[in-house]
């Protein structure tokens, strides 16, 4: 008898989810899901980080096929940093969030290709503690392009955007670009901090777009996914089945198909060790 699974994506959240609150992946998630992908599962995470943080903290997690980042704004392959689909703003989408931002005093990261460099680009000297603690933590990241002005801030080809500060300064902005078809908007706290990101993307960059494409290009019938914040509700609107961690915001919850146990319990690998196969042949 012959195990096999059925033409199933399985999508993770990184933080939150399958990362837990020391951010990390315990050996026992590690060891049950290269397992199960060494056997042909089709596992893979979509995640708010870039490629460069999220592979650091799933170091060691065995990906066979591409990964999510930026909240769906890239599908890249971790191997070799191929990226398979990718979104951006037009020019006039990217000048108007410039001067939206400018006009209320807001400070961004800056994420962006110049001169087909991924950079996030930043003024210094006008640093938060979040914004702060969100660079000391990535020490070292080749991404970072200080600049002592907004003369080059939004220079290149420019796919995200993020504000981080206390939420009573980023709720405005969130109603002016929330407000607006042309995109995609979200605001939520840092986990484990107590300041709020303000995340500003292309209208079709979300996770949800990301995986029915990916869906697509591999050719899979299902997506059963894993979650724990609002950034997750679309994922889980276009997921066949869609399991919320028991540490999850109750927002999240309401879509869910069930709940599972919590990130720090190897609730998405307990899961899948338990119900990611289907019948012997």
């Amino acid at each position: 008898m012959e195990e096999r699974f059925v033409n199933t994506l399985y999508v993770t959240d990184l933080d939150g989810t399958l990362l837990n609150s020391n951010d990390q992946i315990s050996q026992y998630s590690i060891q049950t899901i290269n397992g199960l992908v060494a056997k042909g599962m089709q596992f893979t995470y979509a995640t708010a980080r870039s490629l460069v943080s999220a592979s650091v903290v799933a170091k060691g997690l065995s990906t066979t096929i591409p990964v999510i980042a930026y909240n769906g704004a890239l599908i890249i392959h971790p191997d070799t940093g191929e990226v398979i689909s990718s979104l951006s703003f037009s020019e006039e989408e990217a000048c108007y969030v410039r001067d939206v931002l400018q006009a209320n005093d807001g400070n961004p990261l800056v994420y962006s290709y110049v001169d087909g460099v991924e950079r996030v680009s930043y003024v210094t000297g006008r640093e938060n503690e979040g914004i702060r603690y969100y660079l000391d933590a990535r020490k070292g990241d080749r991404r970072f392009r200080p600049l002592s002005d907004e003369t080059c801030l939004y220079q290149g080809e420019i796919f995200y955007f993020t504000c981080i500060a206390e939420r009573e300064e980023l709720v405005p902005l969130y109603e002016i670009f929330a407000g607006d078809g042309r995109f995609r908007c979200t605001l939520q706290q840092e986990l484990y901090r107590p300041e709020y990101f303000l995340e500003i993307m292309p209208k079709k960059a979300s996770k949800a777009e990301a995986i029915k494409r990916l869906k697509e290009i591999w050719r899979c019938d299902r997506v059963v996914s894993f979650g724990d914040a609002v950034n997750d509700i679309p994922m889980f609107e276009i997921s066949d089945e869609c399991y919320a961690v028991a540490n999850a915001v109750p927002e999240l919850k309401a879509y869910a198909t069930g709940e599972i146990a919590s990130n720090d319990e190897d609730g998405v690998a307990k899961w899948l060790a338990q119900f990611g196969r289907i019948s012997r042949v």
